[in-house]
């Protein structure tokens, strides 16, 4: 049986970063799994930093595990793209910078250098649910 890949194994640990769960399954730990799914309900033309994503996901403090969690992160799915650093910082994007200007650029956000301009007009503010 073989590992999808999904980042550098930690042989150590037989798991991957970002991913501490099942390992054999390769499932997300549940830190992971809330990164993720905070990150699924970026739409496309915003942008959230990793500390929004973060306290989103109840760990204000874990701006630099989110940042993991994106690194890790080889899923289709999750626009891992749309978190940006503080201040509008693009960040990294699995080293290719380019490639997440590029990105971001398509989707109608303003970059300029390796910052997003207009930062307020694009930073995604999510909606508090209601609970009934």
């Amino acid at each position: 049986m073989s590992f999808p890949k999904t980042g550098p194994l930690d042989k150590k640990r037989k798991t991957r970063p970002g991913f501490a769960g099942n390992a054999r399954l390769n499932t997300p730990d549940p830190f992971s799994w809330r990164v993720l799914s905070i990150v699924r309900r970026i739409p496309p033309g915003r942008v959230a930093t990793y500390g929004d994503i973060a306290e989103l996901a109840g760990h204000p403090r874990a701006a630099r595990a989110v940042g993991n969690v994106m690194r890790a992160c080889r899923r289709h799915d999750v626009p891992c793209h749309r978190v940006i650093a503080a201040g509008g910082r693009i960040g990294g994007y699995g080293g290719n910078e380019t490639l997440k200007r590029a990105l971001l650029v398509a989707e109608g956000v303003i970059v300029s250098g390796s910052r997003v301009r207009d930062l307020g007009r694009v930073r995604w503010v999510p909606r508090r649910s209601r609970k009934h």
